[in-house]
């Protein structure tokens, strides 16, 4: 499943190709892109031109020149395909297709057909959200008062996007790892130093992951991961090795010497 610094990666390729371009028509192409953007919606963004590109947690926004927005969330295996509009052949697994002014037409691909486009209107409400994961609002001090009455332990608190957006399972695991802390301890008796260690290492975990682009899910960039479904290994900092356990249904991975509750 793409993570925060797969989409990111995904909207930095998108930025340059839409930002400034007008939109001729979007085609939807699956049963599930149809029924989030049905033809209605779809038609209501045509002659729109793209002004900008965002991201929250693993939500792409494309804002338009009316005050609406197109919002993409790739789910399991979403992302982007690039070409001309011309091309004969429709790339496989295309699930709506975004046709733009120059010629060029970029597509929602998914392979496991979950993928969602729909479209936010001028006057629909934009709904509160936490901070992303990456936002300068996610700090220790935020950390702490949201942390501070959760008795559930700290990996699954990871997840809650109510509470810090666009952290999953693979980089919350690696995290811990590199903040020293168990994934089992509970959210609320974290002090403040070690919360102050964990956003720093959320933010660097984050941060090398961009800088190293590629898919777990597609064996990309594996080395990058120190104990994510690395079970059985040598921890990298003391060589004991790397257990795994099952949190709310989602496997975790950590070292159960270097990782203290």
């Amino acid at each position: 499943m793409p993570e925060l610094p797969e989409v990111e990666t995904a909207m930095r390729r998108l930025r340059p190709v839409v930002v400034g371009r007008t939109i001729l028509r979007v085609r939807t192409l699956h049963r599930m892109t149809s029924r989030t953007l049905p033809p209605g919606e779809a038609a209501a963004v045509s002659g729109r031109r793209v002004v900008g590109v965002d991201r929250w947690a693993k939500y792409q926004t494309l804002q338009l020149d009316d005050g609406s927005a197109l919002e993409v969330h790739f789910r399991m295996a979403g992302d982007w395909a690039f070409g001309p509009t011309s091309e004969p052949e429709t790339p496989r697994f295309a699930r709506a297709a975004i046709d733009l002014d120059d010629g060029s037409t970029v597509t929602l691909v998914d392979s496991r057909g979950f993928g969602t486009i729909r479209r936010i209107a001028p006057d629909d409400p934009r709904p509160v959200r936490a901070p992303d994961a990456l936002d300068p609002a996610f700090d220790a001090s935020y950390f702490g008062r949201v942390l501070a009455a959760r008795r559930q332990a700290i990996k699954p608190t990871l997840l809650d996007q109510a509470l810090v957006g666009g952290i999953g399972n693979i980089y919350a695991s690696e995290a811990l790892w590199r903040a020293r802390i168990d994934p089992r301890t509970p959210a609320g008796r974290i002090g403040p130093r070690r919360l102050a260690r964990l956003t720093i290492a959320i933010r660097e975990t984050l941060a090398d992951a961009i800088a190293s682009p590629g898919r777990h899910a597609e064996g990309e960039a594996l080395d990058r991961l120190a104990v994510y479904e690395r079970a059985g290994e040598p921890c990298r900092r003391c060589g004991r090795a790397i257990a795994r356990t099952v949190q709310a249904g989602r496997s975790t991975y950590a070292c159960p010497t270097c990782q203290r509750r």
